[in-house]
């Protein structure tokens, strides 16, 4: 009975993974139209947190990282990259706005954004796109590794006196959940063995998706709400957060020609793609509503650019297909 069941939820694992790009555009949908379960979900979003952490550790392929490492110059220009990039972006247009200007929530919200690390979820996208993804994984996981110690200076600079943080707690708070996610994994890794792990590939992807599901219902908390009681606010805060995913893919693919078109589509996903929930779930009940606000708008090109961008990244890779047979 339970090797049936088990081999029951492995299929529909494998069935949601396929569907991958599909599945991440339907669950925000899902999350807006099942506002009764969110605010319920809502302290589930740090476990689902944790399990993106833990599932990109887990897949990672050391032995690529490690040859990527030995020639380092590529990756280390990527990782800087992805963590300056947004940096400058958010930082420039905070200086022309003026921060005083801007409510200290959404200020608080775009410092969280310019100062987190690649969305997790970059490596499968790259996956699901038939793309090569062996630098875009290595820079997530670097930069996911240092963002304990970088991503809360990052926030305090960009945020300033308007918004009072205690740097120290969010750093632990994030050294938790980057650690033990990496200890997991490296549990995990040690009980199935890599080759088992390959094997899982579809089932891991479609837990990725359920994940997803998730992590939407319980980030949807209020947005219905919002949007009914102030929808000229949330359509700023989508114009922000769609403005920032947009610019860094742009800036990527035109300034990173050193790299193959689908790195430097990939990196731009990740340079404008931020993982806000690992910040916003270290901070806890002190993120202010319209903080929280923005980091729940924030999901919309999240979950939407993988289906949006993948007719792009089509012929991306026929592109690359037709140079390399060249």
């Amino acid at each position: 009975m339970l090797t049936r069941i088990a081999a029951s939820l492995a299929a529909g694992l494998a069935w949601l993974g396929r569907y991958g790009t599909q599945g991440f555009a339907l669950s925000i949908f899902l999350g807006l139209a099942l506002p009764q379960f969110s605010a319920a979900a809502r302290p589930v979003l740090p476990v689902t947190i944790f399990c993106f952490t833990t599932i990109v550790f887990m897949r990672a392929d050391l032995g690529i990282i490690a040859g990527l490492l030995r020639r380092p110059g590529k990756l280390i220009l990527t990782c800087l990259w992805m963590v300056g990039a947004p940096v400058v972006l958010i930082g420039a247009a905070l200086l022309v706005l003026g921060r005083d200007a801007l409510d200290p929530g959404l200020l608080l919200g775009l410092a969280i954004m310019a100062a987190a690390p690649p969305i997790m979820s970059s490596p499968a996208v790259a996956i699901l796109y038939g793309f090569e993804p062996s630098l875009i994984i290595a820079g997530v996981i670097i930069t996911t590794i240092a963002s304990p110690l970088v991503a809360p200076m990052l926030v305090e600079l960009l945020a300033g006196a308007a918004v009072p943080l205690d740097r120290w707690v969010l750093t632990l708070r994030l050294l938790f959940f980057v650690g033990g996610g990496m200890a997991c994994a490296a549990i995990l890794r040690t009980w199935l063995g890599s080759s088992r792990i390959k094997g899982m590939k579809a089932n891991l992807d479609g837990f990725g998706v359920l994940m997803y599901f998730i992590f939407a219902i319980a980030a949807m908390d209020g947005v219905t709400r919002a949007a009914l009681d102030n929808p000229t606010r949330v359509a700023g805060f989508l114009a922000c957060v769609f403005g920032v995913s947009v610019v860094g893919l742009a800036a990527s693919y035109v300034a990173l020609r050193f790299l193959r078109r689908s790195e430097r589509f990939m990196v731009g996903y990740g340079a404008g793609q931020r993982n806000m929930g690992m910040i916003v779930a270290a901070l806890g009940a002190g993120v202010p509503p319209s903080t929280f606000l923005f980091f729940a708008l924030a999901q919309f090109p999240i979950y939407l650019m993988p289906w949006l961008l993948s007719g792009l990244a089509r012929r991306i890779r026929r592109a690359e297909a037709a140079a390399d047979g060249a």
